[in-house]
């Protein structure tokens, strides 16, 4: 045996997501294993059937008008018009609900004879006895529903690649088997799709839900692996039914968040799905989440019997893959050579790795599970990777030099300056479009070598242009910032800022704080009130921590991510895994969560923490307590401003921490005599109390009694941080 195959740990495993196959199957039987245990309200019969009919009667060429929340109520199977924009399909469907409105204004007038045809087919529709004034709403309920049978269909063949494995993964973590329904309605079962708001993958998840579990940077995207991301989807989905407490709220938190679902349940003081389908309401609590479940029930129907609905269909086979880890670094031209196989079959079989790699900004990674249908290898692996020349076995990754977005720079002109191509910087930096970048947006730069590097030395010798200082003499910091990024960028020395906002520590700014520019005896006054959390007010238990919270850092990568201000991602769409409460009940209350400070609530109520203590009767040097409710004034700030600030900040802390480590299970801890929560998640499990509360939600942080079952959340530290930046 060679020196190589002697140190090299090689793991190669024919992938158990499925029996071996050569060809497609027709499959004559999808019936899943074990018996149905997902609830089926007879109330949410209509619901279920209107869903079945868009995934297996309508196709994409058609659409449903219907009364948005009574499902069995559809007045019209309407075609849609060849060649029509998405604008002009709107205008065109307006118009169909616009002669719809008139018949229902009619009807709610009590116009029940000498009804026109259309007229009395329209109150047909409806039960007898219809009330005047459930008319008149139904004016304002009137939807149109695109049909999707055409789509559904094809995912049903696409599904035949995955299913045995998802089932496999399903099972193992205890799930019922209906839930391997759940990717025709997020994706139709197209592992690269993408939504509108970023979310991707078979099972679309959101970047900050997905960091929990999976690997997500310009290097790999787990989200596009079906196989890993199956496994994150089955910890999410159980994690959700720990904390909402029933599966048809668990399903509704895969779009609503677990925060949401368990807000709605405390609101009407009922987890029942009929209740909360038909009841709850909130302004993000929507058409697509109010019939979340009733979507993955009709898919579920849909997928188990689709001989029923579509006849015999041949499935995509299961493909019997080759899975192994090279111990270095090397490029795709250099391992498909040495495996025989094409460039594209490689890309196919890899999914998760971005376009920086397949455009040569950055190497395979190091132990990445890398796979290869097995039926094109012409010779073991070993032997393969064993040709690969010394030239292409790399011991790091190639790095990253990073640049800070001036006025008047664009992708190309960025480019030319470094030498670099624009798809280059377009993939390194995971960005969408080649057209959109912004002042103070950070960039990173493929270090190519010298060139970049002079150019680089060459730019930051050059005086930074200055921005003005604004007039009101403050600033709100955003992603990526920090102190003294912020001096240079408005000419001020960084002590001045310090002292100005009264910050103890330079590194612990955090995106949406407002930061005064200007020094005066005013400023400093609210200053000290607002920023800087006194010692003693840490959000914790009795005993308070020895080590402060988690320090934040600014955003690594130039992707643009919008904050929580941006309405068009909301906490639906990055904080879906966190079941923490972090909204403004109807009394101005709020509960304490993990990492907070009477500090952060007078910094994002723009008040004085003093106001914060006097109203709540905390006197100074009292702790504020996790879970404890305190009353806030909402006097300065709008309600939906502070939720935003909120959640922004809580989004930065998690953000910062999976960068480094994502859960990869969980384990229950049966607390013992002497046990605290802080104990538990400072020294035992070493984990973010934050955390360890979002897995555990309705326990008594204050009061840990012995007997209570805990469920911890297990780490493992990404190997890129571990590796360094330089080496991801």
């Amino acid at each position: 045996m060679t020196r190589f195959l002697r140190t090299f740990h090689f793991v190669i495993v024919v992938a158990v997501m499925a029996v071996a196959m050569t060809g497609a199957t027709v499959a004559t039987c999808t019936e899943l294993s074990s018996p149905i245990v997902l609830p089926r309200p007879p109330e949410l019969a209509d619901d279920i059937q209107f869903w079945v009919r868009v995934y297996s009667e309508v196709t994409t060429g058609s659409g449903l008008i219907h009364d948005s929340r009574h499902l069995g109520v559809v007045y019209e199977v309407a075609k849609i018009p060849s060649g029509l924009s998405g604008r002009a399909r709107e205008r065109w469907s307006d118009k169909i609900k616009a002669g719809y409105r008139k018949i229902l204004i009619s009807l709610s007038k009590g116009k029940r004879t000498g009804l026109t045809a259309e007229e009395a087919r329209v109150l047909s529709l409806w039960p007898s006895g219809v009330s005047n004034k459930e008319l008149r709403a139904a004016r304002n309920r009137l939807r149109f529903q695109l049909g999707q049978a055409d789509k559904f269909r094809a995912g049903i063949v696409r599904s035949g690649r995955w299913k045995s494995h998802i089932e496999q993964v399903f099972k193992a973590h205890g799930l019922p088997l209906e839930l391997t329904a759940l990717p025709h309605v997020e994706s139709s079962f197209t592992p690269w799709a993408y939504s509108r708001v970023g979310a991707a993958g078979l099972w679309q998840f959101t970047r900050s839900t997905g960091r929990r579990f999976l690997r997500i940077d310009h290097v790999i995207d787990e989200r596009l692996d079906p196989f890993r991301a199956t496994v994150a989807a089955a910890r999410l989905l159980a994690q959700n039914r720990k904390v909402t407490g029933s599966w048809p709220l668990a399903i509704t938190a895969y779009n609503h968040g677990a925060s949401g679902m368990r807000r709605a349940a405390r609101k009407l003081g009922t987890k029942d799905i009929v209740a909360i389908n038909r009841n709850y309401n909130s302004r993000t609590f929507g058409f697509a989440s109010r019939n979340f479940y009733v979507e993955l029930l009709a898919a579920s129907e849909v997928s188990s019997n689709f001989q029923q609905y579509f006849g015999p269909l041949e499935l995509d086979a299961p493909i019997d893959y080759a899975s192994f880890e090279v111990p270095f670094y090397t490029t795709p031209a250099a391992l498909c050579s040495a495996l025989g196989i094409e460039r594209s079959t490689l890309e196919t079989s890899n999914p998760s790795l971005r376009p920086a790699v397949w455009r040569g900004a950055k190497y395979i990674p190091r132990h990445f599970p890398l796979r290869v249908p097995q039926s094109l290898l012409a010779r073991p692996v070993e032997l393969a990777l064993e040709s690969i020349p010394d030239t292409q076995r790399h011991a790091a990754q190639t790095k990253d030099l990073d640049y800070r977005v001036r006025r008047g720079d664009t992708l190309s002109t960025i480019a030319r300056r470094f030498r670099v191509s624009v798809s280059q910087l377009v993939a390194i930096n995971g960005l969408r479009s080649r057209h959109k970048i912004r002042v103070g947006q950070k960039l990173k730069l493929p270090d190519n070598g010298r060139t970049v590097r002079h150019a680089m030395a060459n730019q930051s010798s050059r005086p930074p242009a200055r921005a003005e200082v604004p007039a009101s003499g403050q600033y709100t910091v955003r992603r990526g910032d920090t102190v003294s990024r912020i001096a240079s960028r408005f000419g001020l020395n960084e002590l001045d800022i310090l002292d100005a906002n009264h910050l103890r520590n330079r590194n612990r700014i955090y995106p949406g704080q407002t930061l005064n520019l200007r020094k005066s005896p005013a400023n400093s006054v609210m200053a000290a009130a607002t920023t800087g959390p006194h010692p003693d007010a840490i959000a914790t238990l009795s005993n308070p921590p020895k080590r402060p919270a988690e320090a934040l850092e600014p955003m690594q990568g130039g992707v643009l991510v919008a904050t929580a201000e941006d309405p068009a991602l909301s906490e639906l769409a990055e904080l879906l895994a966190d079941p923490s409460e972090y909204g403004v009940a109807n009394d101005d209350t709020i509960e304490v969560q993990g990492a907070e400070t009477l500090g952060h609530y007078a910094e994002w109520l723009n008040i004085r923490a003093s106001r914060l203590r006097r109203i709540n009767d905390i006197p100074y040097g009292r702790a504020i307590a996790i879970g404890q409710r305190i009353a806030i004034d909402l006097s300065q700030t709008e309600r939906e401003t502070f939720e935003a600030r909120r959640q922004n900040y809580h989004r930065s802390i998690q953000e910062a921490f999976f960068e480094r480590y994502e859960i990869e299970g969980t384990r229950t801890h049966i607390a013992r005599r002497g046990d605290s929560v802080w104990k538990l998640a400072e020294k035992d499990y070493r984990i973010p109390l934050w955390l360890l509360r979002q897995y555990n939600p309705d326990l008594d942080f204050a009061s840990l009694q012995k007997g209570t079952p805990i469920m911890v959340p297990e780490l493992k530290q990404r190997e890129s941080w571990v590796a360094g930046k330089s080496s991801t």
